[in-house]
């Protein structure tokens, strides 16, 4: 039923006996059942060995065997916690955390080590090689203890660029503020070129200060809105305001791109909501560049002059000499 799920003896002797029980194995089902699945091989070995019904010696403690697994494996909270800490669920429970899991000698949970039991208990961090250390000394074997000293902490800024400077990337400088330190320190970038929004960008060392070193800062990318494009993926969006006469006879529209304003040619005949795409003016990919969609809006007058007036009257007499035509 159980069996011991940890012992090593060393200079320094460390036993852990856990009564380790596979609730899958009491069950009689895979680790990857259902919950409906569950419930039927409970139902089916409770018939069989209730102690009311099965008189066999040995059949209550089966029985209540059957019960204390179900009782785990219904429960999707201490499945989970079952599955990851395995004979050690119910310490983790009680202490409402946990330690990264084991499989040595049948303590199973998240694929670490006997020892990741040991730093749980003292306190420790594993240290390089076959040894462990516990409570800022370190312990191998047959070695004296020793402070072992810890890397600085890991810092995260945020760094916020329009959305040429994401584009292009290249230097910049910042300044940043250190916990160990009163005072900001400038600090030279260099940005990838094509960065987005959440996208961390690592300065190696440049955390805070450690006894073995400092640890590395995080520069967290926010692009600021841009008044005229909207990035959607690796493709700009724009909209093109023309008036009415050049999206009929056609002709060309100035518009504004990452690297400047470009003159773009419209077709005669466009109407609103038509798009035109230049190819490799979007934002960078991998290899190459995503193309850029302008969306035509097209623009009257708001306040005629006579000459726009009659023109305009002109056209419709024209339209209405058409229309009766046909």
């Amino acid at each position: 039923m159980g069996r011991p799920a940890a012992w090593w003896d060393g200079p320094f002797t460390w036993k852990i006996l856990v009564e380790f029980t596979d609730y899958y194995k009491t069950l009689g089902i895979d680790k990857s059942a259902s919950e409906d699945a569950i419930q039927k091989a409970y139902r089916k070995l409770a018939r069989e060995f209730h102690p009311d019904v099965n008189k066999a010696a040995g059949s209550e403690d089966r029985f209540k065997e059957i019960g204390e697994a179900y009782e785990v494996l219904k429960d999707p909270g201490k499945r989970s916690k079952y599955d990851r800490y395995g004979a050690a669920w119910k310490q983790m429970e009680q202490q409402g955390g946990g330690f990264p899991g084991s499989d040595f000698g049948g303590f199973q949970g998240g694929g670490g080590s006997f020892y990741d039991v040991l730093e749980h208990m003292f306190g420790g961090q594993r240290s390089q090689g076959f040894g462990t250390s516990f409570g800022g000394f370190q312990q191998g074997f047959g070695g004296p203890f020793e402070r072992r000293p810890t890397r600085g902490e890991d810092h995260e800024a945020t760094i916020k660029l329009t959305l040429e400077e994401a584009a292009q990337g290249g230097g910049r400088t910042i300044t940043v503020s250190r916990s160990d330190a009163a005072r900001g320190r400038t600090i030279r970038v260099t940005i990838p070129p094509g960065v987005v929004t959440g996208q961390r960008i690592r300065l190696g060392g440049q955390g805070a200060q450690g006894p073995a070193g400092s640890g590395d800062l995080y520069l967290v990318v926010q692009v600021t809105p841009h008044k005229d494009l909207t990035l959607r993926g690796r493709d700009l969006h724009t909209q093109l305001s023309i008036p009415d006469w050049l999206a009929a006879l056609g002709g060309e529209a100035e518009l504004t791109t990452l690297s400047g304003k470009v003159r773009v040619k419209v077709p005669a005949g466009s109407s609103s909501g038509t798009e035109i795409r230049l190819r490799g003016q979007g934002f960078p990919v991998e290899q190459g560049m995503g193309d850029l969609y302008a969306e035509i809006q097209i623009r009257t007058p708001s306040e005629l002059t006579l000459e726009q007036e009659e023109a305009y009257l002109e056209l419709r007499r024209a339209g209405e000499s058409k229309t009766e035509d046909q």
